[in-house]
């Protein structure tokens, strides 16, 4: 089945209450691991590539690691490009055959923001390729994204935004943030403001980042076999299973898949140290992102038999 627009997915995961999983991607292993797990779940998904997966894979092999995927699937499959920093590169991947791209100016004051952002959307659209935008701004680290502030998204600017540069769907900040270290204390999530935004802005698609749930289990595994990863804590699911319930149609996932991968990599190694073969741990890593992703889809997502 070939690529597809999130344009429908996101129609149906508003009027049913759930969320669409976005999964970042990194190599073929992480790929053939969601894969699986949707084609388990028969679940819509969203692969996506931020500007470190590019520069690690390649763009060229990430596109043709997803056209030999496609081949042995019927799920709809969107590719989206994760946090796109300007125009040229927005462009360049729509060129490619991206079939949605995010265009982040979210660290350009706000007339900057709809500038950048507007642009965007008269190339894409004239090709039919999605857009999402970013108004606010997540603390925290994601490859080149980064921010030492945490600033939510006004309501009424997130009118103005969407009415002045016509993107399809736009990521808020109410609380989450990128990497594995994402609250102190108590995690909270603003659902007053979320719920405000949806009710200003009615059937439109609202987007999560920065919301892994650094899972535990793969944070003590990690440290128990010679990790350093103290302190780490992410966003509950429930919170994010409510969100879901509200406006939000698309929830990023990427620290978790880290985690995984990393965790069960360091328990093998640990276990086997006679071991050598990539392919025996890659393959116990690869079994752990469709485990994770298939958690994600039944219990979090809620997105189970939506494809």
């Amino acid at each position: 089945m070939p690529l597809v627009s999130p344009k429908e997915m996101f129609k149906g995961a508003y009027a049913g209450g759930y969320a669409i999983g976005a999964f970042n991607v990194n190599n073929m292993e992480i790929i053939q691991g969601i894969m699986e797990a949707g084609d388990e779940e028969q679940a819509p998904l969203i692969l996506q590539v931020s500007a470190g997966a590019r520069k690690y894979a390649g763009q060229g092999y990430i596109i043709k690691l997803m056209e030999a995927a496609l081949q042995e699937t019927d799920l709809p499959v969107v590719l989206h490009l994760d946090h796109g920093q300007d125009f040229d590169i927005c462009k360049e991947v729509i060129d490619a055959g991206f079939t949605s791209v995010m265009i982040d100016g979210s660290h350009h004051p706000f007339e900057e923001n709809i500038d950048v952002t507007k642009k965007v959307v008269e190339y894409a659209h004239s090709k039919g390729v999605w857009v999402e935008a970013e108004l606010g701004r997540l603390a925290g680290v994601e490859d080149d994204v980064q921010s030492d502030e945490h600033i939510y998204t006004d309501p009424d600017e997130a009118v103005e935004f969407v009415e002045r540069t016509g993107c399809d769907s736009l990521a808020i900040a109410i609380g989450t943030s990128h990497g594995a270290y994402k609250f102190t204390g108590e995690a909270r999530l603003d659902f007053d403001r979320l719920e405000k935004i949806g009710s200003m802005l009615p059937e439109y698609p609202i987007v999560l980042h920065g919301a892994s749930s650094v899972v535990q289990e793969y944070v003590e595994m990690a440290n128990q076999y010679g990790g350093n990863i103290g302190g780490a804590k992410g966003v509950p699911e429930d919170l994010l299973r409510k969100a879901a319930s509200m406006a939000v149609c698309k929830i990023n996932i990427d620290t978790d898949i880290r985690l995984a991968m990393t965790a069960v990599i360091r328990k093998f190694m640990a276990e086997k140290p006679d071991a050598f073969d990539p392919r025996g741990y890659l393959g116990e890593s690869r079994k752990a992102v469709k485990d994770m992703v298939r958690h994600k889809i039944k219990n979090v997502l809620g997105c189970s038999g939506k494809a």
